[in-house]
């Protein structure tokens, strides 16, 4: 499990420092812009003119003259949105993609149990996430005294444990789904669908309260974002670790029942449509 830890580092180490430094300069952008939105008189009055429809998605607007504020709305509203990305083309991707290029059936040829290689490769994904997290953490702390940004380096991490939980979560989801549908690109679109549609149920139900029940069955319904910076909420950071955790241990399972496809076999069919069809050919 551990060659496969370093190997799947190695992998992803030019992802790693690409998202990193881009996460990493937009951070300390926004960070150094922090002063002049601070000095902006009258800014809650300002942002009342927005319509509710538009507000809707950025519900700490009103204190973004604030630094926990002004982290949520610059920063963990949306990102991710944009990590997430990464997160879920990794996971789909992690084992699906070597099968479909004909690479998995030989490196299971080796002496490695399929065990080893399925959590060696997940965690090597895991720590890839953290380290371009650890990236953007640094990008706010470093600057934080010279712009007046009133938080401790903990205050400022806190909200990048609960985006490390989510990016988690959609990236087991990715693997699930990677084995189960017929490709790794597949499994990356329905993850990113359901993230994006998450994502937009949780700003709608910010204007329609009948959308409220249902969200809370829904993971981004309990990512906090730059709220952690007052509280981190324990339990919805522990439940999304546990989700996370659930989904891989799930597609695991699958894993290791799994006929791994050869080069040149791309297509997947389910049994019973793939017969019928056959049957039909023969008649």
């Amino acid at each position: 499990m551990l060659a496969e830890f370093k190997h799947t580092l190695r992998r992803l180490r030019g992802p790693v420092v690409g998202w990193a430094l881009g996460v990493a300069l937009y951070g300390l952008l926004m960070a150094l812009m922090f002063p002049s939105i601070k000095q902006i008189e009258n800014l809650e009055e300002f942002m009342s003119l927005y319509p509710e429809e538009m507000t809707a998605f950025f519900e700490n607007l009103y204190a973004m003259a604030t630094p926990m504020g002004y982290l949520d709305v610059y920063f963990f509203a949306y990102m991710h949105l944009v990590i997430g990305i990464l997160a879920i083309s990794g996971g789909a991707g992690l084992l699906a993609a070597d099968e479909e290029r004909g690479i998995l059936d030989l490196v299971l040829a080796h002496p490695v149990s399929r065990t080893g290689l399925f959590w060696g490769r997940f965690l090597g994904l895991a720590v890839a996430l953290a380290l371009i997290l650890a990236a953007g953490w640094l990008s706010w702390v470093l600057p934080a005294g010279s712009v007046g940004f009133e938080l401790t380096p903990f205050e400022i991490l806190l909200p990048f444990l609960p985006l490390f939980a989510v990016l988690l979560f959609f990236a087991a989801l990715a693997l699930l789904l990677s084995m189960l549908v017929p490709a790794a690109r597949s499994a990356g679109m329905l993850t990113g669908a359901v993230l994006v549609g998450n994502f937009l149920l949780i700003g709608l139900s910010n204007i329609n309260d009948d959308l409220e029940p249902l969200m809370k069955f829904t993971p981004l319904y309990y990512y906090q974002g730059g709220l952690a910076v007052e509280g981190l909420e324990g339990s919805w950071l522990g439940g999304l670790l546990l989700a996370a955790l659930l989904l891989a241990a799930v597609a695991w399972l699958l894993f290791l029942h799994r006929d791994i496809r050869v080069g040149g076999e791309r297509s997947w069919v389910l049994p019973r449509i793939g017969r019928r069809f056959r049957l039909r050919q023969r008649g």
